[in-house]
């Protein structure tokens, strides 16, 4: 039978320092062509509020990403998101695997935005604030850890119950306004789905660098135009300029993607303010797919 694999499991075997090192080689992959990703097509079911999103990618495996995302869910007390990887070997077409994507998709986001702090934030960034109390934003505090030494780390969400109780998780300190929280930091996550921007460029210090990876939809955006006017970096030049609220809504230029620059054909001064776009892309899931299945022996 078809090996199906598990959030446990996969967390079990995740190494998350490699999980980092892979979304550097995926994006390098992507930029220079070593990958092969068409744009991700996306099912909207306006009736039921929510979209299916099929992604298929081709590196080392062949493997196909089901993602739903349905906002709804946090009513009904579920997970916005869930997802399923399907993994085909490259060369026969055989199917491998399933696994749980969900997971998957919680990792290899945080762990692209850390690999971003890594090569674009300051070297000596001491102030981390996490913009969300969900999955991501949990997801991003154990990974930025890894790139960087934070001394202090601040979280505001929209919900202020919330942000106090992740807050108290982790250590941090929760702020009532993000203004408070946002300015001195030096690295700032986004992780939220809210429709109206939620930093503003006026309270970023001069070097600071921005992850965003909510998904707030076409006509959504996390950040403003003050936030978007810096150096714009994001995974895929198509994907940001058909899927991002931040880009859509702001009609800034993107500067380069992000492999180009880990690969030397584009330049970026870390002196300068950053903002990295993320939407996600499927090769992204295919390495992190691709990790998992050979620390699992699959």
């Amino acid at each position: 039978m078809l090996p199906y694999y598990d959030r446990d499991q996969i967390a079990a075997v995740l190494d998350i320092d490699a999980l980092i090192d892979a979304m550097e080689k995926a994006l390098i992959a992507f930029s220079t062509g070593a990958s092969l990703q068409p744009v991700r097509m996306r099912v909207i079911d306006t009736e039921a509020g929510g979209d299916m999103c099929l992604m298929p990618a081709v590196t080392d495996v062949f493997a196909v990403k089901l993602v739903g995302n349905y906002p709804g869910n946090h009513d009904r007390g579920l997970p916005s998101h869930n997802a399923l990887v399907v993994v085909f070997d490259r060369w026969t077409g055989f199917p491998r695997a399933v696994l749980d994507g969900t997971y998957i998709t919680q990792m290899r986001t945080s762990a692209v935005s850390a690999m971003a702090a890594r090569r674009l934030a300051a070297p000596d960034a001491k102030v981390l604030t996490i913009i969300g109390s969900g999955i991501q934003a949990r997801g991003h505090f154990e990974t930025l850890r890894r790139v960087r030494a934070f001394d202090e780390v601040r979280v505001w969400a929209r919900d202020v119950a919330k942000a106090q109780a992740f807050a108290a998780a982790i250590g941090a300190t929760a702020y009532a306004r993000a203004e408070d929280a946002v300015r001195g930091a030096d690295v700032i996550a986004t992780t939220t789905s809210a429709r109206e921007p939620v930093v503003k460029g006026e309270w970023l210090k001069p070097g600071a660098h921005v992850s965003a990876v909510g998904w707030n939809g076409l006509d959504g955006r996390e950040l403003d135009d003050g936030v978007m006017k810096n150096l714009v970096l994001v995974e895929s030049r198509d994907a940001a300029s058909q899927e991002s609220g931040n880009i859509l809504l702001s009609g800034v230029p993107i500067h380069a993607e992000l492999g180009e620059v880990l690969a030397g054909t584009a330049q970026v001064d870390i002196a300068k303010t950053t903002v990295f776009i993320s939407v996600g892309i499927a090769t992204e899931d295919a390495f992190a797919a691709s990790l998992v299945l050979s620390a699992l022996g699959g």
